[in-house]
């Protein structure tokens, strides 16, 4: 395998990408720097007009490209999966807004090599997560939107944040985009498609549900860097929307949660948004609230589709 002579694994890189392709080559690049090269990189392109002739200029990336259109991220997810080698013992996604560290596949190698075959899924340790803000992160905790415990999920159907450890942590959830899994659990699990566009909360849905029978961990030293886009203002409306609809929908979903707990969270979840924006002195917050409003009117009404979006 291109890894490692000493690892016990073949492991793959799903990409999924769209109109994002200064993102997609950093990406690349630190895939090219790699210690340990990976076995396969899928990219699964939604991009318009496509970012082949972007995927070309890596011939020495074992890179396997598909053509995924119109855009939806559990979609591509699903497709990329569908697309690797027979010969991958290990695969995950990485966000194409993603830039791993020089070792980070080795370490990765060297968890999985180790792992017990109780642990479905490991993450890279995102070290450039967002710190907690001393006000809204005591706000988050009392209306249940977070917590201080790494990755859990909580009464209320939301999931704590997972921030950079010191050493490798076990959770409840792993967040999409910087994720890799055994591949019992690849042919065992899919990516909900009912979560359209963006995808809001596809990624808490599928581990959720790997993490009923196969253990989650956050690997410490498997280190990336996230450079996210901030979202399109008036998309913050659509993402409002999705707070509610898509949280309603994992909730109901996976029937394992207080519906006291939910309405309280998402109680909160208007009143932050609302404060976010006075805080701040922007719009972006009052335009999630709009969509909060409107996908709590959306429940009422008894509408259960999803709310599309491509909000970045």
């Amino acid at each position: 395998m291109n890894g490692s002579p000493a690892s016990l694994h073949a492991i793959a890189y799903v990409v999924p990408t769209k109109d994002r392709r200064d993102d997609l080559r950093k990406l690349l690049e630190s895939l090219s720097r790699q210690t340990a090269r990976p076995d396969q990189i899928v990219i699964v392109d939604a991009s318009d007009p496509p970012i082949r002739d972007l995927t070309d200029e890596y011939p020495q990336l074992p890179l396997t490209y598909v053509r995924e259109f119109p855009p939806s991220l559990a979609r591509q997810r699903n497709a990329g999966m569908a697309a690797i080698s027979d010969h991958i013992t290990i695969a995950g996604y990485i966000d194409d807004d993603l830039e791993l560290a020089e070792d980070a596949t080795e370490r990765m190698l060297a968890y999985w090599s180790g792992a017990p075959t109780s642990v479905g899924g490991a993450a890279f340790t995102i070290v450039n997560q967002p710190s907690r803000h001393p006000l809204f992160g005591l706000l988050a905790d009392v209306f249940l939107i977070n917590g201080r415990k790494v990755g859990a999920v909580l009464p209320s159907g939301f999931p704590t944040s997972i921030t950079p450890q010191q050493t490798d942590t076990r959770t409840e959830w792993l967040y999409g985009g910087a994720t890799l899994w055994r591949r019992e659990v690849i042919e065992r699990y899919s990516y909900d498609e009912w979560y359209i566009g963006h995808g809001f909360l596809e990624d808490l849905d599928y581990s959720y549900r790997v993490s009923q029978s196969f253990e989650l961990w956050l690997v410490a030293d498997a280190r990336c860097w996230h450079w996210p886009k901030p979202v399109l203002k008036r998309q913050n409306t659509r993402l409002g929307r999705q707070q509610v609809v898509n949280r309603l929908y994992f909730v109901r979903k996976l029937g394992a949660f207080s519906r006291l707990a939910l309405c309280w969270a998402l109680f909160g979840q208007c009143v932050r948004n609302v404060l976010e924006s006075l805080h701040g002195r922007n719009t972006a917050g009052l335009y999630r609230f709009w969509g909060n409003l409107q996908g709590l009117t959306d429940v009422a009404r008894g509408k259960s589709g999803s709310v599309e979006g491509i909000w970045k």
